[in-house]
């Protein structure tokens, strides 16, 4: 549950360097956007894998 928590900070960090990005048209916002999206990316893969494990054991 720890990955899910991190994983809406990470969101919530995204979603202010988005709006930064397309409405004020700031370029570096836009970087760590990108760099955002793929930690995104990164921690919604960890958690399908623990998921799927944890099923795996369930059965």
């Amino acid at each position: 549950m720890t990955k899910f928590k991190e994983l809406q900070d990470v969101l919530n960090t995204v979603e202010q360097d988005a709006a930064r990005f397309y409405e004020k048209g700031n370029r570096a916002a836009g970087t760590r956007l990108r760099n955002g999206l793929q930690q995104i990316k990164v921690l919604a893969t960890e958690i399908r894998k623990d998921v799927t494990s944890l099923k795996k054991k369930a059965n």
